[in-house]
C-alpha cells in the first residue's frame, strides 16, 4: 500500500533533474557572457584601428568567413545559399526579410564606435533595454509570432523599466553630452534587434537551414558596411588597416558561438528560462568585464542598479499576455515549429 507521504515524495521533482536544470542555467549564463565579450573585443578593435566602422567590417568579415567554411563544403547548404539571390529577385517572400542582417550591422557598428566611450556594462544595458521595448512592440504587432500579444500591464511596466534602466546607466554621463549621445546607438540597435530574428527565421525556413540564414545575415551586414566604408575611403575620410593582435578577430566567431550554444540549450530550458538566464549572463558579464579589465569602463553604483533594473524589465516583459485572436501574422519559423530559434543576441 502506498501512503500519502509516499505520494508526496514521489510527486517531488527528482534531485538529479533539478540539478541538471541548474547546470544548464549556469551554462546559459556563461553563454550569455559571450555577448559582452564580443562587445569588448569590437570596442578594443575600434579603438586600436581608430575607426569603429572598420572594426565592424573586420568582425562581420571573420564571422562570414567562418560560416562560409561551414556551409560551402555541403552540397545542400551550398545550393540553398546560392539560390537565395534568385528568391530575392522573384519575391518568394517579402524582400525586407532578406535584409535582416542590417539590424546586426547596426549593433556591431555601434560596438566599434561606442563601447570604448561608454563601457561594456552601459552599452549592454542600453542594448537590452532597446530589445525589451522592441519585443513588446513586435509581439503587439505580431512581427515574428503567430498571434498579436495584448499590451498588458506587465509589458507596459517592463518597457517603462527598460527606459529607467537606460537612464540609470547613462546618468554618470549627463555632464558629457557627446558621450551621452553615443547611448542612442546601442539603444537603436536593440530596437531593431526585435525584428531581426523574424527575418532570419523566414530565410531559414526558405532555405531549410538556419546555418544558411545565419551566413546570409553575415553577408548582408558585411556588404552594407563594406559599401559604406568604400564610399568613405574614396572621399578621403577613412584609411584601411588590419589589427596585428589575433584576438581582435574573434568578434564574429564569439557571436557564432553564442548562437550555437543558445540553440543547444533552448531544448533543455525552454525559451523563457533561456532568455532570462542569457540576459543575466550578458549583464553580469558586462559588469565583470568593466570591473576586471583596465580601460574598458567605469562601474558606478547606478551602473549595477541599472543592470538589475534591465534584468527585471526583461523578466516582467516576458510574462505571457492574452492573444489577440484573428489578427495573427503569417506563420513564422519559431520554436513552436520544432526548429531552433535565433537568440535575440544571435548577431554577428
Amino acid at each position: 500500500m502506498t501512503t500519502t507521504q509516499d505520494n508526496v515524495v514521489h510527486d517531488r521533482p527528482p534531485v538529479a533533474k533539478t540539478a541538471s536544470v541548474g547546470i544548464f542555467v549556469l551554462c546559459t549564463v556563461l553563454a550569455g557572457m559571450l555577448g559582452p565579450m564580443q562587445s569588448a573585443v569590437n570596442g578594443r578593435l575600434g579603438a586600436d584601428l581608430g575607426d569603429g566602422h572598420l572594426a565592424s567590417i573586420v568582425s562581420f568579415g571573420s564571422g562570414l568567413l567562418l560560416m562560409l567554411v561551414i556551409i560551402l563544403p555541403r552540397t545542400s547548404t551550398r545550393r540553398a545559399f546560392l539560390e537565395l539571390p534568385g528568391h530575392l529577385r522573384r519575391g518568394t517572400i517579402p524582400w525586407p526579410n532578406f535584409f535582416a542582417g542590417l539590424c546586426g550591422a547596426v549593433i556591431v557598428l555601434s560596438e566599434g564606435i561606442a563601447v570604448g566611450a561608454l563601457g561594456v556594462a552601459t552599452f549592454q544595458t542600453a542594448l537590452i533595454s532597446g530589445m525589451v521595448i522592441s519585443g513588446v512592440v513586435c509581439d503587439r504587432l505580431a512581427i515574428g509570432v503567430q498571434f498579436k500579444q495584448a499590451l498588458s500591464v506587465f509589458r507596459i511596466i517592463g518597457a517603462v523599466l527598460a527606459v529607467v534602466a537606460t537612464v540609470l546607466v547613462v546618468s554618470p554621463n549627463f555632464e558629457t553630452p557627446h558621450t551621452l549621445a553615443l547611448v542612442v546607438l546601442p539603444f537603436a540597435g536593440g530596437l531593431l534587434a526585435g525584428w531581426q530574428p523574424a527575418g532570419n527565421s523566414n530565410i531559414g525556413k526558405l532555405a531549410r537551414s538556419m546555418l544558411v540564414a545565419i551566413t546570409w545575415n553575415f553577408l548582408i551586414g558585411f556588404a552594407f558596411l563594406t559599401a559604406a566604408f568604400l564610399i568613405r575611403l574614396s572621399m578621403g575620410h577613412a584609411s584601411f588597416s588590419l589589427p596585428d593582435t589575433w584576438w581582435m578577430y574573434l568578434g564574429g566567431p564569439l557571436g557564432l558561438l553564442s548562437i550555437a550554444l543558445m540553440a543547444i540549450l533552448v531544448s533543455r530550458l525552454g525559451l523563457l528560462l533561456l532568455a532570462l538566464a542569457s540576459t543575466a549572463g550578458q549583464l553580469v558579464g558586462s559588469v565583470l568585464i568593466d570591473s576586471l579589465i583596465p580601460g574598458m569602463g567605469t562601474v558606478h553604483v547606478v551602473t549595477v542598479l541599472g543592470a538589475l533594473v534591465a534584468l527585471c524589465a526583461s523578466a516582467i516583459a516576458m510574462i505571457p499576455s492574452k492573444h489577440v485572436r484573428g489578427q495573427g501574422s503569417a506563420r513564422q519559423l519559431t520554436a513552436h515549429d520544432g526548429q531552433e530559434p535565433l537568440s535575440e543576441e544571435a548577431r554577428p
